[in-house]
């Protein structure tokens, strides 16, 4: 790769890029709460428990205990909630494809469950009368670049802009805008190539004319590659430390060149103007399950129901994360709050 010109990235990251990547702090609470339970060093916790084992090795494990999925059970959970929508994980940062996709993994081949499990719960929610939407992580995928994070910098340099792999993530897109017709298609992160994009959000309107896109799919492929440069990538975190120490709060970036609505993750940003908008969030301190996350850890129904009501009387919809446990099941500590939440809706 050739040399970076910092100057010249610095100038190109103080005007559009900048304000598309502008954040709010952190509120005192939840950094400190977050920090407490989600610590970086990650590979303290599974050098304790699993020695060296890899990842990959988890997979077996994983496809036994999820044999265990009751998706008409999750769906009278989700109508008992109040859901209107349901949005799938259908492949999360690790890569690792929960429905039978027929794009081979190039890193990783075989890298999916045999089991339809984005199809079974998609036929649940459906016949339960919600719409089925699907989330796909396309600007991350650990098979492609498994370099560590530690910073929004390391996060954005870590996208696979390579031609394989945005060939791949379009390919099982497409697949899956053909094989299940979503009703919201929710990319995360940033996507890989903007000149793929606009073919892309053509192709699902043509199959979904009723459909709706997120706002997560930033595609500057450019700026990802220049950030692998280490004193690059440095240059932007100090920028973007600079630009949050000087907020004086949350703030809306400007609307990307097309979405259908804007997102905002565990409150964080302004509430979006003149923009339909979802806050999303999990039922505890952050997305999935966590077994060392305790009971006071989670939402209660009376908080649940206290930010639905924040969150709709603003105009804005709600997205709630619920994990289930390894064996597919959804434990208790979410499921009252749902429940709590789904009477008074009723």
């Amino acid at each position: 790769m050739p040399p970076v010109n910092h100057n010249r990235l610095r100038n190109e990251l103080s005007d559009d890029l900048l304000r598309r990547l502008r954040l709010p702090p952190l509120p005192r609470l939840v950094r400190r709460r977050r920090l407490r339970h989600f610590h970086p060093l990650g590979h303290v916790c599974h050098k304790a428990n699993y020695g060296d084992r890899p990842y990959a090795d988890f997979r077996p494990t994983f496809d036994e205990a999820a044999r265990n999925l009751n998706a008409d059970a999750w769906a009278d959970l989700f109508k008992l909630a109040g859901a209107r929508y349901v949005v799938f994980v259908t492949k999360h940062h690790d890569g690792y494809c929960l429905w039978p996709t027929q794009v081979e993994n190039p890193w990783r081949p075989g890298w999916h469950t045999k089991r339809d499990f984005v199809g079974e719960l998609a036929t649940a929610v459906r016949a339960r009368g919600m719409r089925f939407g699907l989330y796909y992580s396309g600007g991350l995928d650990w098979t492609a670049r498994p370099e560590p994070i530690a910073n929004l910098g390391d996060m954005f340099a870590c996208v696979p802009t390579e031609r394989q792999y945005a060939d791949y993530a379009a390919a099982q897109l497409r697949e899956l805008i053909a094989r299940y017709k979503p009703s919201v298609l929710w990319n995360d992160i940033a996507w890989p190539s903007k000149a793929d994009v606009p073919q892309l959000f053509a192709d699902y309107y043509a199959a979904v004319p009723d459909g709706v896109l997120n706002d997560r799919w930033f595609a500057e492929d450019a700026f990802f590659t220049s950030l692998r440069d280490p004193a690059a990538r440095k240059s932007f975190n100090d920028m973007m430390k600079a630009r949050i120490a000087a907020s004086d709060g949350p703030q809306e970036g400007p609307v990307p060149p097309h979405c259908d609505f804007r997102t905002v993750e565990y409150g964080l940003g302004a509430i979006p103007k003149d923009k339909k908008w979802e806050s999303c969030r999990g039922l505890g301190l952050a997305f999935g399950y966590n077994r060392e996350e305790r009971p006071s850890d989670y939402m209660t129904g009376p908080e649940l129901i206290a930010m639905h009501r924040d969150v709709t009387g603003k105009g804005g919809n709600l997205l709630i994360n619920v994990g289930p446990m390894a064996d597919a099941t959804i434990p208790n500590e979410q499921r009252a709050p749902l429940i709590a939440l789904g009477k008074t809706l009723r």
